[in-house]
């Protein structure tokens, strides 16, 4: 498929905002992080700015932008309008908790029950966001079980990186052991992305020529004449091609620059407090942004639509 850069824009920068607005609710919720004025009004800043970009960004991807709202009437068999819907409805949550936290200093009580209805919609909007690729029959590569757990993984990841700026900033002391957790998230994406990508690879599963023409039993199936003389839309959306040689070097890139350094810095932080941890942090955070960016991109570039068989592809 062809990777078009305000889907990559709004999966990973909302993503990456709801994560960060999901660890605030459920963390604030139990009293683990200070209701401080200044940290709810950067924290609920970036991650509704990341948020609000990211959506913004998806419409420019639609031929009629204007026409988007029309999406959320169909949630009852559409993820695409079901995410609109849990995306518009966890404003009201969050914006309540950010509410509470920057104006009465409060985190806890009611607003801590808000706090974690924030967090939930947060979860859940993630998911629909997954589903809306999940549900693909054509598109194995999305069409997979790893897909959901992978883009959930990822906000989780993206947010909490996001998080640990702010308890190394504040000093809080959570900021002491949730590193941990960050190592773990690190390594439970890493493992889950490992298995799509050997998903990826084994040709269980896919589509041939030969059984999307129902020619299989009579042998072979190859192409004897393109069905257009010159590049059209389905070729060009459906179609792309990468190279193997250059996905195998992304691929690299995202292991190296979106896992193994941004892990190592955050270690390095846990065993150096102070401003060279804080450092470390923001280092990482901005390596595993540009990862994320690269994975992201992988994610439709690698993607094959069925209609590809028809122009000329083995399998998809």
């Amino acid at each position: 498929m062809h990777p078009a850069k305000s889907v990559i824009l709004f999966t990973t920068a909302s993503g990456a905002g709801y994560g960060l607005i999901a660890w605030f609710g459920l963390f604030g919720a139990f009293g683990l992080l200070p209701a401080e004025l200044w940290m709810g009004l950067l924290g609920f800043g970036i991650g509704f700015g990341l948020i609000v970009l990211g959506l913004l960004s998806s419409t420019f991807h639609l031929g009629h932008p204007e026409r988007a709202w029309r999406a959320l009437s169909q949630w009852r068999s559409s993820w695409l309008s079901r995410e609109g819907v849990a995306a518009v409805f966890t404003f009201l949550p969050a914006g309540l908790f950010a509410l509470a936290w920057v104006l009465l200093g409060r985190n806890d009580g009611l607003a801590g029950l808000i706090g974690l209805l924030a967090s939930l919609s947060c979860v859940v909007t993630v998911a629909c966001t997954a589903m809306i690729y999940a549900s693909l029959r054509t598109i194995r590569a999305w069409h997979s079980a790893w897909t959901l757990p992978i883009y959930l993984l990822m906000a989780a990841l993206s947010g909490a990186l996001l998080l640990q700026v702010f308890l190394s900033l504040w000093q809080v002391p959570l900021g002491r052991v949730f590193p941990w957790a960050i190592l773990i998230l690190f390594g439970l994406t890493l493992g889950a992305k490992l298995l799509y990508w050997r998903s990826l690879a084994s040709e269980e599963g896919g589509s041939t020529a030969e059984s999307a023409t129902g020619l299989g039993d009579l042998g072979k199936v190859r192409l004897l004449e393109a069905p257009h003389s010159e590049s059209n839309y389905l070729m060009q959306e459906m179609g792309f091609r990468i190279a193997r040689r250059h996905a195998e070097k992304l691929r690299r890139i995202v292991l190296l620059a979106g896992f193994c350094a941004p892990a190592l810095l955050i270690l390095l932080a846990l065993l150096m407090p102070g401003v060279p941890g804080v450092v470390a942090t923001l280092i990482a955070v901005a390596l595993f942004a540009a990862g994320l960016v690269v994975e992201r991109w992988l994610f439709f570039a690698e993607a094959k639509h069925v209609v590809t068989l028809y122009y000329g592809e083995s399998r998809a």
